[in-house]
């Protein structure tokens, strides 16, 4: 159970529900069908599993629309997914508590502090570093100078932030994450030796975006690597100079980006796939986990596999594919047939 509670309807009026049942329910917590309790709600995805709700102990639970009434008060919704997510999100949500700057913290005078702010021990920052309100800096957290950084974003233990980059407000990146550190890039002589490209642009990351543990984003060679508002990365990904990523993209574990790449709106990249450079995605384009994606693809794209080509053709692949061994066997005795019949006649024209 949280500390906060709220009326049922409460709850259905924040994702356009419907109540069926008792009107005057109080919910204080958020838990599955199997282990709710009196005072929680729960979610249910598929109605052709409505049976479940017998054995619910909890006071309320989410529905699709089509489940109609049921052993416990219903909140009857389009999505019931991402009816849950906003419920459980409201439930847990807590105030700002502004604990100031720990003693152990290192912040540079030329720093103006906002007037609340949670730093931990062992954060440091940077010379002319602009902070906004309500900022959460956990241990072990550093920020280059001249960075800037919005309202409600919270930093995760260890993460950097390398100077001249630029965060907007409610962002949230998870720990182990560098954010700014140089683009590879080397220019190679005849004798094979690399020297350094300077790298001198910097990274923006709009509002509302997560990034998850360990991942990095890389400075731009010159001007900006772009995150764009309310895209959501996971752990392990690498985004490399001068990429940006396109407004509410997702992008799955270890996905990995090269540089200059242009990754339109609501792009989803599936774990461990993989964009060579200066590749354009368009708005919606969808990609399967472990693929290779080495041309520009049109706006609304489904593809897979390495090269990757349209979904429905991988598919179709991906089936004869595992249908080779058999292919094989078939091919192998097919060639034994056509020798056998060769040898056949060849024997005829001899006696012939």
């Amino acid at each position: 159970m949280s500390d906060n509670r709220f009326s049922i309807k409460e709850l259905a009026d924040l994702v356009d529900g419907e109540i069926s049942g008792d009107f005057n329910l109080e919910i204080s917590g958020f838990a599955p069908l199997e282990t709710a309790v009196r005072g929680e709600v729960s979610f249910l995805i598929k109605s052709a599993e409505v049976g479940k709700l017998q054995a619910c102990e909890g006071s309320a639970v989410i529905v699709p629309m089509d489940v109609e009434e049921g052993p416990v008060t219903l909140i009857r919704v389009e999505n019931p997914y991402l009816a849950a997510a906003k419920i459980h999100g409201l439930l847990l949500k807590k105030p700002f508590v502004a604990t100031g700057v720990h003693k152990m913290a290192c912040v540079a005078d030329s720093t103006v502090l906002p007037k609340q702010i949670n730093m931990a021990a062992f954060v440091v920052v940077g010379e002319r570093v602009t902070l906004g309100e309500r900022i959460t800096l956990e241990t072990g957290v550093v920020i280059g100078d001249d960075v800037e950084i919005g309202d409600d974003t919270i930093l995760k233990a260890n993460v950097t932030i390398a100077s001249g980059c630029r965060l907007g407000r409610r962002v949230i990146i998870y720990p182990g994450c560098v954010i700014g550190s140089d683009g590879y890039g080397y220019a190679t002589d005849n004798r094979g030796f690399h020297t350094k490209r300077p790298q001198v642009g910097v990274v923006q990351i709009d509002d509302d975006v997560e990034i998850g543990a360990n991942s990095c984003v890389d400075r731009a060679a010159y001007g900006v690597t772009h995150i764009k508002s309310g895209a959501k990365i996971d752990n392990l990904v690498q985004i490399a100079h001068n990429v940006v990523v396109g407004e509410n993209s997702l992008l799955v574990a270890q996905v990995g980006i090269a540089g200059s790449c242009n990754l339109g709106r609501n792009v989803v990249l599936g774990g461990q796939a993989g964009i060579a450079d200066h590749i354009n995605l368009g708005d919606g384009v969808m990609v399967a986990a472990q693929s290779g994606i080495h041309n520009d693809q049109e706006p609304g794209a489904r593809i897979g596999g390495s090269p990757a080509i349209p979904m429905k053709q991988f598919m179709r692949a991906a089936i004869q594919y595992g249908k080779l061994p058999e292919m094989g066997r078939d091919l192998r005795r097919l060639k034994k047939n056509v020798a056998d019949l060769e040898a056949e006649k060849e024997e005829q024209a001899t006696e012939k």
